[in-house]
């Protein structure tokens, strides 16, 4: 007979005892390195708000960073070890990491050979942890990168500006996403909410300054998308409709206009109408999926002012914008019954 009662229970125990191992490993390295270097090489998640896909194509983009994060210690090997040893600690959705693993084994190769360094010369160990769960949407691997560039810095020691920590994430995050727009690790490096704009030089970005938190709930499909197929796919679809693709990215470039102005004057219901009116442009670009569109429609249900797939697509994440704690806590317990994963988080 089954120690559990069922399923439900048996997932529930199962998660409980995935959180406790997660927690004491994190513990430990906190404990062994101290929490003063950890901290210094934290790189935030993020949640596009608008210009998912889009953004590639040069028009701008509203990206907010939540507050949780991913950190990395970086170790040189003594007695003239060679080799490079990974230990990623970071939490994730079920199959993320190795779904990843070959795009994250090349993106941190990439952020060494920007600092020319050679694991075969010089022996390294990386160890990532932070309390950033690893899910499509959420700029993991931008996380991940830019923390390791803020190691990589403490490590040789090498005083880095913030402009060289990102360019090394930029670096980093080919090896995710073949050709990245940057929105990611800008958001990692700076944090905040940043107005986005890739151009034919370095890209422009512009943090806003809010007049009060914004409280967004986002939730996980439990879904792992891949970046570069997707956003290959949406080229495609591009190059085979160029007319299609042009009507649509004008109704962003519109879109986008009219919520900048919304979020620059707090004008909250104004802005969630215009996140409802992107993830409608997001289903037209083939980008969303049912998984998605139900968990927008339930938030909405439950009370959110917008609600949008946020990312990659596909799979991934949403986002919900509930003004109030009342409607926050609301939506987070809507989601709860659908989505694998709900947090809780605000933009300031």
């Amino acid at each position: 007979m089954s120690e559990y009662v069922d399923d439900a229970h048996e997932q529930a125990v199962a998660k409980d005892l995935h959180e406790k191992a997660t927690a004491e490993s994190l513990r430990l390295q906190h404990e062994r390195i101290g929490e003063r270097v950890l901290r210094r090489t934290r790189a935030f998640g993020k949640l596009i708000l608008f210009g998912e896909h889009f953004v590639v194509y040069k028009v701008p983009a509203l990206v907010g960073a939540v507050a949780a994060y991913t950190d990395c210690e970086c170790e040189f090997l003594e007695d003239g070890k060679t080799g490079l040893e990974v230990v990623d600690n970071r939490p994730a959705v079920p199959g993320y990491k190795v779904e990843k693993k070959d795009e994250a084994d090349h993106a941190i190769g990439l952020v060494l050979k920007h600092f020319n360094l050679d694991p075969n010369e010089r022996g390294m160990k990386l160890t990532f942890g932070g309390d950033l769960t690893c899910a499509s949407g959420i700029g993991a691997s931008a996380a991940q990168v830019v923390s390791l560039a803020r190691a990589i810095g403490g490590a040789l020691p090498k005083e880095l500006t913030e402009d060289e920590v990102n360019a090394a994430g930029y670096e980093g995050e080919k090896g995710y996403h073949g050709t990245p727009s940057g929105i990611d690790n800008t958001a990692a490096t700076f944090g905040g909410v940043l107005r986005f704009q890739r151009t034919d030089g370095a890209p422009i970005f512009i943090k806003k300054k809010l007049a009060e938190p914004i409280r967004i709930v986002y939730a996980s499909t439990g879904i792992t998308a891949s970046t570069t197929k997707v956003v290959g796919d949406v080229r495609a679809k591009k190059e085979a409709n160029p007319e299609w693709f042009d009507g649509l990215l004008q109704k962003y470039v519109e879109l986008v206009g009219k919520a900048e102005i919304a979020l620059d004057g707090g004008d909250l219901d104004q802005l969630g109408a215009c996140l409802n009116e992107n993830h409608a442009l997001c289903q037209d670009l083939t980008v969303s999926c049912k998984e998605l569109d139900d968990l927008v429609l339930a938030a909405r249900e439950a009370g959110a002012i917008g609600a949008k797939m946020s990312g990659t697509g596909r799979g991934g994440l949403m986002l919900a914008l509930t003004p109030t704690e009342e409607s926050q806590n609301a939506v987070a317990a809507a989601l709860e019954k659908l989505a694998p994963q709900v947090w809780k988080t605000s933009f300031a």
